[in-house]
């Protein structure tokens, strides 16, 4: 089940950097955009576990699911979806990759946990496989907006690593709680923080709606990116660690690279193919302590995020 739903999110979130990209071009306003998408997911998802019984309003109370939403949705959606008015979706998501790097590097360096040296090995040769995968296909415009963009998807990846990391401590507390419910509670609240620097920085006309590229990207990223792919994403985090879900970011790429190989005929180059097998290498040696325990069904060796670390830090 866990290899099935971690396929599932590489193969949804591969898609999302182009529907973003294809929705912001068409000229929906890029924060308002993505505040009807987190928003409307999150209720929805939100009042579907009610009636099923498996969620409560006071949920929403409780102000972990707003440092969540904070930084797992509001800091890394703000940052990536202002960025592709000036920067490529593919160049989003190659920086967008640094994600399993930052969770390493801020888990080492705030909480003192030495990462096992094959993690770091791993991340680096995964990182290095999207640039060889991306970087011959893309037109870079070097502009002081271009550079800023590249920053505010990094800064959007440093509160994604954050996020991924304080999600687990949150999944430990309300072990009761359905992973499905504790997602579309951090999504209302991502949406409704978005509405807010929307209201302050754009001037919105309900009109973009009407455009079949804004409507069919909103609805795309709001059902399958976020109803489904990020409820899948969170769930594996309540099951493994931040680190192992997370390096979709590497796996995506030469899905999207295989769609249009297939249904597209586009040219595959010979530093296309090593890209795409330097992923899958990097992938692996990261992931080699989750994917031994899933093969052999051995008893799991000490995790990177480790009892005595954050989860076991109070209540903020």
């Amino acid at each position: 089940m866990i290899l099935l739903a971690y396929s599932l999110v590489c193969l949804i979130f591969g898609t999302t950097f182009l529907a973003i990209k294809i929705g912001v071009d068409a000229g929906a306003p890029p924060f308002f955009s993505a505040g009807i998408r987190f928003f409307m997911a999150g209720a929805i998802l939100f009042l579907w576990m009610v009636w099923k019984g498996k969620a409560s309003f006071s949920l929403l109370l409780r102000k972990e699911m707003l440092f969540t939403g904070a930084a797992l949705t509001f800091g890394t959606f703000a940052g990536l979806y202002w960025a592709e008015q000036h920067v490529s979706s593919g160049l989003a998501a190659v920086l967008s990759a640094t994600g399993p790097m930052m969770i390493l590097l801020l888990q080492t360096a705030l909480f003192r946990q030495k990462a096992p040296s094959y993690s770091i090995y791993g991340c680096i040769i995964g990182f290095t496989g999207v640039l060889l995968l991306v970087l011959p296909s893309l037109a870079i415009d070097v502009s002081p907006l271009w550079l800023i963009g590249c920053a505010a998807v990094l800064i959007g990846e440093c509160c994604y690593a954050a996020g991924a990391i304080y999600s687990k401590k949150v999944t430990t507390t309300f072990s009761e709680v359905s992973p499905v419910a504790l997602n579309a509670a951090q999504m209302i609240y991502g949406g409704v923080l978005l509405f807010i620097l929307s209201l302050f920085t754009e001037n919105v006309h309900p009109g973009f709606l009407l455009s079949f590229k804004t409507a069919g990207s909103l609805l795309y990223l709001t059902v399958i990116g976020s109803m489904v792919g990020h409820t899948l994403f969170y769930w594996l985090v309540a099951k493994t660690n931040p680190v192992f879900p997370s390096t979709w970011l590497y796996i995506s790429p030469p899905i999207a690279v295989g769609v249009g190989l297939v249904f597209y005929g586009e040219a595959v180059s010979w530093i296309t193919v090593l890209g795409v097998f330097t992923i899958i290498a990097g992938t692996v040696l990261v992931n080699a302590g989750a994917l031994k325990q899933l093969i052999f069904k051995q008893k799991p060796p000490a995790p990177i995020l480790q009892k005595g670390s954050i989860e076991a830090l109070p209540q903020e």
